[in-house]
């Protein structure tokens, strides 16, 4: 008889150090409940709280969930409710010790990652791993992407937020703007403070981070392998979250908070290794410069980005951040040296920056699109072409790749048409982001805005 995905997950845990570690975090810290959290295809973290004393228990049962929450439980204008319909199978979270960890700003409290199963009483497919869970999805993604290759992808994020509260506000002469400036870090000073306590408790190794523009700041960690920055990426938006209670003040991850506001992006810094060896550099060379591996992987991603808009750019909002230019979001699928204008920026040797995820991206789904397009340029040897020389802004669109979708409704069509993001992802996830986006799309084109009101209330006769 074949074990299932999900009871070898079970039989991990049931031996595992990592719960007899998070047993003593529980008496040590006096621990009273735990969330067991996954995350929705949007990037929304759902779960279940349940008390400690019963993670012995739920460690190997896991907990379950109806699967609609997958789609944060969103109905469509028809009155589908997506992902599968009040009918369907609950799924069953199953947690990843290593993930356990207190929360600093309440030690009764603690949280853990989950992975996504089929329920056990299925009649085909009980015990698989649930094709929706977007979490699952990159660990399977890069663990067959190294097997194949040999190769792990290793990532940075840049994530940029908007703060807005009293005496946040910033004060700076015409046609400038408060980029880097200390004094405005200084009037930020408490968000900075409770946010790096918070981050470094919770395990992310915060690095550095400025002032961007006006309500804007960026606190950076150290890169590592891509499954735990897409962990701690979404750890970093919920203790922003708490931070923003605690001082009575509000935070976002919107893309683009407000015209002619610079856009809350997302940067993501990536490398591949083998055996300790990033190999997007080559030995001894000192000139900015890229391998081979790493023009081919290049390539690819630049083949399958206008593909993989609908996950870097998920919401109707996040396009209003590439159409402003001179605003350092890219506006054309291209790459440059140490060029800012660029979709990919190879910012320092054996190191690329794709600037186009946004803030409220899924980091999942991000990073596993980006090692499925990696992948396709390494299979296919395909070449980036030459770097891009000035602003990308004044540049015509290379050829060889398609044009960037400008809003979500071309970004659905892009994504329709390229079979290797869909691949990677799966049938069943890809049909429900169409569906999903889809209907917030439609959503959109019905609705009647200001600007419409503004522009169009007297225009006529």
């Amino acid at each position: 008889m074949t074990t299932s995905a999900l009871d070898q997950h079970r039989q991990e845990n049931a031996g595992s150090p990592h719960l007899a570690a998070a047993l003593a975090a529980i008496k040590e810290h006096g621990v009273e409940h735990i969330y067991y959290q996954s995350v929705t295809i949007t990037g929304r973290v759902v779960g279940k709280v349940m008390p400690a004393r019963h993670l012995e228990r739920t460690a190997v049962k896991g907990v379950q969930q109806h699967r609609t929450a997958v789609a944060n439980l969103q109905t469509t204008r028809e009155g589908v409710l997506l992902g599968g319909g009040v009918n369907a199978a609950e799924y069953t979270a199953v947690p990843d010790l290593d993930t356990f960890a207190v929360l600093p700003w309440d030690t009764s409290f603690a949280r853990v990652f989950c992975r996504l199963y089929e329920p056990d009483h299925l009649a085909e497919g009980a015990g698989a791993p649930y094709a929706c869970d977007s979490r699952g999805v990159l660990k399977r993604v890069h663990r067959e992407f190294t097997e194949r290759t040999g190769l792990e992808m290793r990532t940075g994020c840049e994530p940029e937020m908007t703060w807005k509260g009293e005496g946040l506000e910033g004060r700076f002469r015409p046609d400038s703007s408060p980029a880097y400036h200390i004094e405005h870090l200084e009037r930020n000073r408490p968000i900075v403070k409770k946010v790096v306590a918070y981050a470094q408790a919770l395990g992310l190794d915060m690095i550095e981070g400025d002032y961007e523009d006006e309500f804007q700041v960026e606190l950076n960690f150290m890169y590592d392998h891509a499954d735990l920055t897409a962990d701690r990426l979404i750890t970093y938006r919920q203790l922003c979250k708490q931070v923003a209670r605690e001082l009575g003040i509000e935070a976002s991850f919107m893309p683009k908070p407000a015209t002619g506001m610079m856009g809350n992006g997302c940067h993501h810094n990536f490398s591949f290794w083998r055996d300790g060896v990033n190999v997007l550099e080559d030995p001894g060379v000192t000139q900015l410069h890229l391998s081979e591996v790493g023009r081919h992987a290049l390539g690819g991603l630049l083949t399958h980005t206008a593909g993989a808009m609908l996950i870097n750019g998920s919401t109707v909002n996040s396009y209003k951040r590439y159409w402003d230019a001179g605003q350092f979001a890219p506006s054309k699928i291209n790459w440059g040296l140490d060029n800012k204008t660029c979709t990919v920026r190879l910012s320092a040797n054996g190191r690329l920056e794709y600037k186009l995820p946004d803030a409220a991206v899924n980091p999942y789904l991000s990073h596993a699109v980006m090692i499925a397009a990696c992948e396709d340029g390494l299979k296919n040897a395909i070449d980036p072409g030459e770097p891009t020389q000035g602003s990308s802004y004044d540049a015509v669109q290379d050829a060889r790749f398609p044009e960037l979708p400008m809003t979500l409704g071309e970004a659905i069509t892009a994504f329709r048409r390229d079979d290797v993001v869909r691949a990677a992802l799966g049938e069943e996830l890809s049909t429900l982001l169409v569906d999903y986006h889809a209907d917030e799309w439609a959503r959109f084109c019905g609705h009647v805005t200001d600007w419409e009101r503004n522009t169009y209330w007297d225009d006529a006769p």
